[in-house]
C-alpha cells in the first residue's frame, strides 16, 4: 500500500482473531511474523463478564445458579477438558458428566453434547438448537466456538479435575440480574 508521500507500507495478508490466547496463536505470534493488536472495548450493550473460582464442595451452589438461569429464560455452557476420562490423569470428561449431570443433577432440563470427535454434521446440529433454544445446557469440550453468538447465553462453566484438586470457573454478565443476586457464586 503506497501513502501519499510514496513510502510503501506493509499491508496484512492474515488476520488471526481470538477471545482467548490459545496455543497456536501464541506461538504464530512469539515465531511467525505476526503482531498483536488488542482489542479492549466492550462491543455496544455488552456486559462486563465476571469470573469466579468455584470448589466442587459448592458444586450444588453452581448448579443451582445454572437451573435459576434456565428458569429465568437464558441457557449455559459446561465446559470439560477432555471427551473420555483416563486413567492418565485425573481431568472431568463431557461425555460422563453429560450422562451424570442430564441424569443426577437436571433430569428437568434439556441438555446437549458437543465435543471434536462428533461428525461436523452433528455438531453444527446440536450448534443449530443451543442457539434456537432447543437446548438449555450444552456440556461440551473446548471445541465450543468461543464467539458463538447466543442472546440467551449468561453462564459458563469450566470444570477441570476430579478429586482433592477439583475446581470450577464460572463466568456469567456482570450485570445481568442473576449475577448480581448471586453474588456468591458469581
Amino acid at each position: 500500500m503506497k501513502k501519499s508521500s510514496g513510502e510503501v507500507t506493509p499491508e496484512p495478508d492474515v488476520l488471526v482473531m481470538t477471545a482467548t490466547p490459545i496455543p497456536r496463536t501464541l506461538a504464530l505470534t512469539l515465531y511467525g511474523d505476526l503482531d498483536v493488536s488488542v482489542l479492549d472495548e466492550l462491543p455496544p450493550g455488552r456486559m462486563p463478564i465476571v469470573t469466579r473460582r468455584v470448589s466442587d464442595d459448592r458444586a450444588n451452589e453452581v448448579w443451582e445458579f445454572v437451573r435459576k438461569q434456565v428458569a429465568a429464560g437464558h441457557q449455559a455452557y459446561v465446559v470439560y477438558p477432555v471427551i473420555e476420562e483416563s486413567e492418565e490423569n485425573e481431568l472431568k470428561a463431557a461425555i460422563k458428566m453429560h450422562k451424570d449431570l442430564g441424569k443426577r443433577v437436571f433430569p428437568e432440563l434439556r441438555m446437549g453434547l458437543l465435543h471434536g470427535r462428533m461428525d461436523s454434521d452433528d455438531k453444527e446440529s446440536v450448534m443449530r438448537r443451543f442457539q434456537a433454544g432447543e437446548i438449555d445446557v450444552l456440556v461440551s469440550t473446548t471445541v465450543i466456538e468461543v464467539g458463538v453468538m447466543c442472546q440467551t447465553r449468561r453462564s459458563w462453566l469450566s470444570n477441570m479435575r476430579n478429586g482433592s484438586a477439583s475446581r470450577s470457573y464460572i463466568s456469567c454478565e456482570a450485570g445481568s440480574g442473576a449475577a448480581r443476586r448471586n453474588r456468591s457464586v458469581c
